[in-house]
C-alpha cells in the first residue's frame, strides 16, 4: 500500500513535469512593422482601413523598399504578423478603421515614422471616437495568452482610449482597460524622448494578460479603440491629431500534445517507485 508520503512525492513530481512543459512562453506572432509603406504625392495611403504591408524577398527576409530591387508588395500579406511561431499565416492581422475618412471632410492618412525602437511604426489621423487600431490572431494550441504593444500620440491625437476583446470575431467585446491613456512623447514631464528606429523606450509599452477565453481559440481580437476625437488646446477637433503603435505581440505557452502528458504520468508513477 502506497505511504501518504510517496504519493505526495508522485505528486510533486508530476507538478514539476508539468511546470517545465507548460512554462515556457512563446511568440506566436508579432509586428514590428518592417517595410515602409508608400511615400510620396499622390502615394500616401488614405481612406477608411488600412493594413500595413509587408514585401518578402525570395530569401523570406523582408524589404523595407520594396520599390527597390524588383520586388513588390504582396497583397496578400497585408497585416499579417512577420515575427513569430504563425508569422504571415492567414487570421493574423493588423488594421485600423477610420470613420471620417469616407466623409470628404478629411482624408485619413497611413505612414510609417520611426518605431520604439524599430524602423518603422503604423500612425495614422483624423482620429474621431470610435475609430481604432487592433489586431486579429488565432491561438488555437496555446493557452495563457498575453499581449503587449508600444503606443504614442501627438498633443493632439486623441487622449482617452479602452482596451477590448473579442473572442467571436468581433460579434461582441469585453473590456480589458476601460481607460487608457498614451503618453506623448517627448511632452514635458513625461520623461520620454520622440520614437527613434535606435532607442525602445519601455514607458511606451502596454502588457496585458488575456483571460481564459483566449485560451486555444479559433478568433481572438484585441481593439485599442478612441474614446474621443483628435483636439487641439481649445477642443477643437484637429484633423492632423496623430497616433502610432508598434511592437504588436502575441504570446502563450504551447498546450502539451497527449504525448506530452503522458510523459507526466510516467513521471510520477516513476516518482513512487522510487520511495516504495
Amino acid at each position: 500500500m502506497k505511504t501518504l508520503h510517496a504519493l505526495l512525492a508522485a505528486g510533486a513530481v508530476a507538478a514539476v513535469a508539468m511546470t517545465s512543459l507548460s512554462a515556457d512562453a512563446a511568440l506566436i506572432a508579432g509586428w514590428t512593422l518592417p517595410t515602409a509603406f508608400p511615400t510620396g504625392a499622390g502615394n500616401v495611403p488614405t481612406g477608411t482601413f488600412y493594413r500595413p504591408p509587408l514585401a518578402v524577398n525570395v530569401d523570406g527576409t523582408y524589404n523595407a523598399n520594396p520599390n527597390a530591387g524588383g520586388t513588390t508588395w504582396d497583397p496578400t500579406l497585408a497585416g499579417r504578423a512577420d515575427m513569430g511561431d504563425m508569422k504571415l499565416q492567414s487570421g493574423f492581422e493588423l488594421s485600423s478603421t477610420h470613420q471620417l475618412a469616407s466623409s470628404g471632410a478629411n482624408s485619413t492618412s497611413y505612414t510609417s515614422p520611426a518605431g520604439n525602437g524599430s524602423p518603422y511604426s503604423f500612425s495614422s489621423n483624423v482620429w474621431k471616437a470610435g475609430d481604432w487600431y487592433q489586431a486579429a490572431f488565432i491561438t488555437t494550441g496555446y493557452t495563457g495568452i498575453s499581449f503587449s504593444f508600444d503606443m504614442t500620440r501627438s498633443s493632439t491625437g486623441p487622449a482617452t482610449w479602452v482596451i477590448e476583446m473579442s473572442t467571436n470575431g468581433g460579434t461582441s467585446f469585453s473590456t480589458l482597460v476601460a481607460t487608457y491613456t498614451p503618453i506623448v512623447a517627448n511632452a514635458a514631464g513625461s520623461g520620454t524622448t520622440n520614437w527613434s528606429s535606435t532607442t525602445s523606450q519601455a514607458a511606451f509599452t502596454t502588457s496585458l494578460n488575456l483571460n481564459a477565453s483566449a485560451d486555444d481559440a479559433a478568433s481572438v481580437i484585441v481593439r485599442i479603440r478612441a474614446l474621443v476625437d483628435s483636439v487641439n488646446s481649445t477642443g477643437v477637433f484637429q484633423a492632423g491629431g496623430t497616433a502610432r503603435i508598434d511592437n504588436i505581440m502575441v504570446n502563450g505557452s504551447a498546450i502539451p500534445a497527449p504525448g506530452a502528458l503522458a510523459l507526466v504520468g510516467l513521471a510520477g508513477i516513476a516518482g513512487v517507485r522510487r520511495r516504495r
